[in-house]
């Protein structure tokens, strides 16, 4: 990460901002700016890291590796449609069973990400998730739901008699109907936290 106050200032470049306007959609001053960019500030934490990458409209792992980044970045999971995969530029990934928790998913997988002030049941800021597009229910899991133009994350199983219910996170025990204006839009097949000292 030596180069990465260089990075920071060629991606502003290309993005045609200046240390005022980035600063601005960042949530830092200026003079911030001019201090990562000099290297005089080595470390930045994870979620000015995000906000400068939205920033500068550029993948975390482009900004942290450069052009030659071979990792890939996690999609942004806002709460309004659409969901992130529609992107033309948003990369498939292949997960090997075991960090999907031995879910064998035939299907593309997506890693997300909550975007910056987003927040989610099931997936707090800095968590990430492998994401399954699906509109069909298979196993009790946590899905994606889409909710006419909003998007949030529940629980969802089916009773006895084949409903399907849902619940949120902070009402584990509260199951109530998928309503009729809510869809399956993906579903979480594993969830990463971030560890904490």
């Amino acid at each position: 990460m030596d180069s990465l106050g260089p990075r920071i200032k060629q991606l502003r470049q290309e993005a045609n901002l200046n240390k005022a306007a980035l600063a601005r959609k960042v949530g830092v001053s200026d003079v911030t700016i001019s201090y990562w960019e000099s290297g005089a500030i080595k470390q930045i934490g994870h979620e000015r890291l995000v906000a400068l990458a939205e920033a500068l409209q550029c993948p975390l792992s482009r900004l942290l590796e450069g052009d030659d980044a071979v990792l890939v970045a996690p999609l942004y999971l806002r709460g309004e449609r659409p969901v992130p995969w529609l992107n033309p530029a948003a990369n498939r990934i292949t997960f090997p069973g075991v960090l999907l928790a031995n879910v064998d998913w035939p299907g593309d997988c997506y890693l997300i990400t909550p975007a910056p002030g987003e927040r989610f049941d099931f997936l707090a800021t800095g968590d990430m998730a492998a994401v399954g597009p699906t509109e069909t229910f298979d196993q009790p899991g946590r899905y994606l739901v889409e909710d006419r133009e909003r998007l949030f994350i529940a629980h969802l199983e089916r009773d006895a008699s084949g409903e399907l219910l849902c619940c949120g996170e902070s009402t584990p025990d509260a199951l109530r109907p998928l309503e009729a204006s809510q869809r399956l839009v993906g579903k979480l097949l594993t969830r990463w936290r971030p560890e904490t000292p």
